[in-house]
């Protein structure tokens, strides 16, 4: 080993101990599947999120010889359409930035750790999970609603926590809005924005047993443990969306003491390196749709958009705000160009929990020589352009055809010689 090293060595020893403490091996923590049984009789916890989410269903128990676990979906129960989301090896990777809301549940799941993860969850993947194993055992279910969010507010009626049950004596359940609470601000140092998700979920003695429930007779409103005949299904019940504005100031960065500070700035890792986001470099096709996701985003973090220095606000980007809105921010913080143009090529930054963590450039190009299917719409229009210029030029043909016809037939009877017969 070199002087050099050992002198740099020897100089992180004595400044900076607490570099080293983060390489230190963490102690063994408790296995859950050694002390949390599976119950004898398969029930389902209910679970309720909001659409265009990642979800994440973990696995809470199986038996400690089970290596990896298969995941079932099944919309109600006793039917015969259930899917299978595993590659039968328990590891199902998936690119989430290559997900779309159009594509079904089987492209947008990915298996991690016995946990089902669900990128852009949609009202359409409602219904029970189950994990198992590939001979048919059962672990532990899940009835999962997933709502649509029917109404936006913008700061004016945000003064309400969570709804209170509706009461009518003539239903056998009532109806109410249980609200999160509020985000941290999505960005510091600017005017940023909160938001805060409130969920449908009724109250009533008669929902069926075999459905947990984290409250005593109160599930979400399209979850299978509640009655059909109460007529929720396909309501007009689902959840809401409030957004206010809010600016807070950025915390202070940590102080270093000079001669951390002059180690650090000798191993490159200086103030302007630890301030360097990471760069994501993204090509796609003009005139196609695109999503941008925020990494390491999940449900419970709140996200935020800036296009170079402007930021990307919902209260003018947040989706269902104008029906030929082509760019906007959907409920699970997700940037949707519908569809992408030329013009949208630029820098992205992203912000979550108050920080920005990742930079986002977009070229957008336009499509040479690509290979197209019959049913595209630039091919049904090529293809109608033909047949009509075919069928012009045909008309056009059997025209002149008919008009050369008649006057070779007048001809021919003008140029007839007048034959006599003379005795």
């Amino acid at each position: 080993m070199s002087v050099c090293s050992c002198l740099v060595l020897l100089c992180v020893w004595t400044l900076c101990p607490w570099l080293l403490a983060a390489y230190q091996a963490p102690e063994d923590k408790e296995d859950i599947f050694t002390t949390r049984a599976c119950p004898a009789f398969l029930v389902f916890d209910n679970a309720a999120y909001v659409a265009d989410m990642t979800i994440e269903l973990p696995c809470r128990c199986k038996p400690e010889d089970v290596l990896s676990v298969v995941w079932y979906y099944q919309k109600s129960l006793g039917t015969q359409n259930s899917r299978v989301l595993t590659d039968f090896a328990g590891t199902a990777v998936l690119d989430s930035s290559q997900v779309g809301r159009g594509q079904s549940l089987r492209s947008r799941f990915s298996i991690r750790l016995f946990s089902l993860l669900i990128f852009m969850a949609q009202e359409s993947d409602s219904g029970h999970y189950v994990c198992g194993t590939r001979s048919g055992e059962y672990f532990y279910g899940y009835d999962v609603d997933v709502q649509h969010v029917e109404r936006v507010r913008f700061n004016r009626s945000l003064v309400r926590t969570s709804g209170a049950p509706q009461a009518d004596q003539a239903k056998p359940y009532r109806v109410f809005t249980d609200y999160w609470p509020w985000s941290e601000c999505d960005r510091c140092g600017i005017k940023g924005e909160q938001t805060r998700v409130g969920l449908c979920y009724v109250v009533s003695q008669y929902l069926q047993v075999r459905y947990l429930r984290q409250a005593r007779n109160v599930t979400s409103c399209g979850s299978a443990a509640v009655p059909l005949s109460f007529g929720l299904a396909g309501g007009s019940h689902g959840a809401e969306l409030a957004v206010r504005s809010c600016q807070t100031p950025c915390p202070p960065r940590p102080s270093s003491s000079p001669q951390q500070q002059a180690l650090l700035d000798f191993l490159a890792y200086g103030e302007s390196n630890s301030l360097r986001l990471p760069v994501y470099h993204h090509n796609h096709p003009a005139e196609t749709d695109l999503i941008l996701s925020c990494p390491g985003a999940t449900a419970q973090r709140v996200v935020a958009w800036d296009k170079g220095p402007t930021p990307l606000y919902r209260s003018h980007y947040m989706e269902g705000l104008n029906k030929s809105q082509r760019v906007f921010i959907d409920t699970g913080q997700n940037l949707h160009f519908q569809p992408a143009q030329r013009r949208d090529g630029g820098t992205y930054y992203c912000w979550l929990r108050g920080k920005k963590v990742a930079e986002i450039r977009l070229a957008v190009y336009a499509r040479m020589g690509q290979l197209r299917r019959i049913t595209d719409p630039e091919s049904l229009f090529a293809l109608r352009t033909i047949l009509i210029s075919y069928a012009c030029l045909t008309a056009v043909f059997l025209v002149i055809i008919s008009v050369r016809f008649v006057w070779h037939v007048g001809n021919e009877r003008r140029a007839k010689p007048f034959i006599s017969l003379e005795k």
